[in-house]
């Protein structure tokens, strides 16, 4: 993964970790800006998953392929 959107792809599946209410992912990750689409861009690569908990909130985690990449180490940041 080396291409600039790969920095902050990495950025969103660390710091969902272990998991966070999809509400709070998408208040904290929106962005009105088409040309940088984090989100759109962890589910289209398989990196992110939402299931809901018992409680019925939907909860936002790393796949297998979200984890490996998160263990793999930090994206590089050059261009």
């Amino acid at each position: 993964m080396t291409d600039t959107l790969s920095p902050l792809v990495f950025d969103l599946l660390a710091w969902i970790g272990q998991g966070r209410p999809y509400l709070e992912v998408m208040d904290a990750w929106k962005t009105s800006c088409p040309r940088l689409p984090i989100w759109e861009e962890a589910n289209a690569r398989g990196f992110v998953a939402c299931t809901r908990d018992a409680a019925g909130v939907e909860q936002v985690h790393l796949t297998s392929a979200g984890s490996a990449r998160v263990h793999a180490g930090a994206a590089p940041r050059g261009h």
